[in-house]
């Protein structure tokens, strides 16, 4: 007894982080003096601390990033990370840290983004290679296989502009002041991914938590600048969560629309669509939802995702192939539910009073344009802000079952 009184009780150690970073992407995650540094190696560190873990930084190649995380290199992918669809079929995204849409930045009379024969340079493997590819079908597509020198190729001659973000954007911009910048073409979201849904769910809630005492906005002013330093509140950090959810939706459609064409099957498929409408209505209850308002959301999400599978039919560009059955829908069934549960927050916080846009024009903006035109994501907003709490009660939400 008098051992076990001197002994006091001690929490046993909790494994350690490991926290897949490129060192390559200022400000977010790049190298000063051999040591990884920036905005996300700093978040890296403070939930590390914050949930007593020992941290583990493991490089990594954004060629590689899919296949790292299928083979457990490390826990959480945090670097600048953009949500995308091939990776939250390995893994699952927290809600987003940063909004930076995709720019050119180009030589002073360079073409146009519209114009045959513009040398586009962009970073190798990574989001904006592909989306270059997506939106530039005419550009000459110049990829570089360093992400930090990337405008390089510009001042070297190899390329008239490059594709990059708007917070990279002004890195790039002060090491090349002559560049012009176009656009921004999209609204990603930068998140954090990993394999664990239980680790996912504890860093998700430590990044609301920080959004609300404002240790974000801080980090966030120290690197990417005072445009970036807004402070954010629970709810519009749960809503910009559920607008993230709406748009990795519809960024799946051309993978989609490219295994039912590679099958010989046709875009539009009306059982597989009752099947998705059934199953949010299933999980609409449990959730606390109103189900003819979520059923009226799902069929506005399924209307744009149809025109994005169509314009792919039209001209295809070059996506991440994706077995229909085995990874597309299982994943997409996943995000949908998601949807559900992040708008039953969003309704209820709506209910208990929490301010937010009452307007579908302002609402629609957080959408990301190159998905849909803005008709579509006017619709969208009107069957966002429609939905409704069903029931008071702490909602019991059901496990998303996959929709075959």
């Amino acid at each position: 007894m008098l051992a076990a009184v001197g002994c006091p009780h001690r929490e046993p150690a909790r494994p350690a982080l490991r926290v897949g970073t490129s060192g390559d992407y200022a400000p977010f995650s790049f190298r000063r003096d051999g040591e990884f540094v920036g905005f996300d190696v700093d978040v890296a560190r403070r939930f590390a601390r914050d949930s007593r873990r020992a941290l583990v930084i493991v490089p990594f190649r954004w060629a590689d990033l899919v296949a790292d995380l299928r083979a457990r290199r490390f826990d959480v992918a945090m670097g600048g990370v953009t949500v995308r669809p091939e990776r939250a079929v390995v893994g699952r995204f927290t809600r987003p840290v940063v909004r930076a849409g995709a720019v050119v930045l180009a030589r002073p009379g360079a073409p146009s983004t519209d114009e045959p024969g513009l040398r586009l340079a962009v970073n190798a493997g990574g989001h904006l290679e592909r989306l270059a590819r997506r939106l530039f079908p005419r550009a000459v597509i110049v990829p570089e296989p360093v992400n930090a020198r990337v405008a390089d190729a510009v001042a070297a001659g190899r390329a008239d502009a490059v594709l990059t973000d708007e917070v990279e954007a002004d890195v790039f911009t002060t090491a090349h002041p002559d560049l012009v910048r176009r656009g921004p073409f999209t609204r990603d979201a930068k998140a954090y991914l990993g394999t664990d849904p239980g680790l996912v769910a504890e860093l998700d809630a430590w990044v609301r938590a920080r959004e609300v005492d404002g240790t974000l906005a801080s980090l966030r002013a120290r690197w990417l600048g005072r445009a970036h330093a807004v402070r954010r509140s629970g709810f519009e950090s749960d809503l910009d969560a559920l607008l993230a959810l709406v748009d990795l939706r519809l960024a799946f459609m051309p993978s989609v629309a490219s295994a039912k064409l590679a099958a010989g099957r046709g875009i539009e498929d009306t059982a597989q669509e009752a099947r998705v409408l059934a199953a949010v209505r299933e999980w609409s209850t449990p959730a606390g939802l109103a189900p003819a308002a979520v059923e009226a959301l799902f069929q506005e999400l399924i209307r744009a995702a149809r025109a994005v599978q169509d314009r792919f039919a039209a001209r295809p560009w070059p996506v991440d192939p994706l077995d229909l059955e085995t990874a597309a829908r299982p994943a997409l069934s996943r995000v949908s539910h998601e949807i559900v549960e992040r708008a039953a927050v969003v309704a209820r916080e709506r209910a208990a009073g929490e301010a937010g846009p009452d307007e579908a024009t302002t609402l629609a903006l957080g959408l990301d344009p190159s998905w849909s035109d803005p008709p579509t994501r006017l619709a969208i907003a009107r069957a966002l802000l429609a939905l409704r709490v069903a029931d008071v009660r702490e909602p019991t939400f059901v496990k998303a079952r996959q929709l075959r």
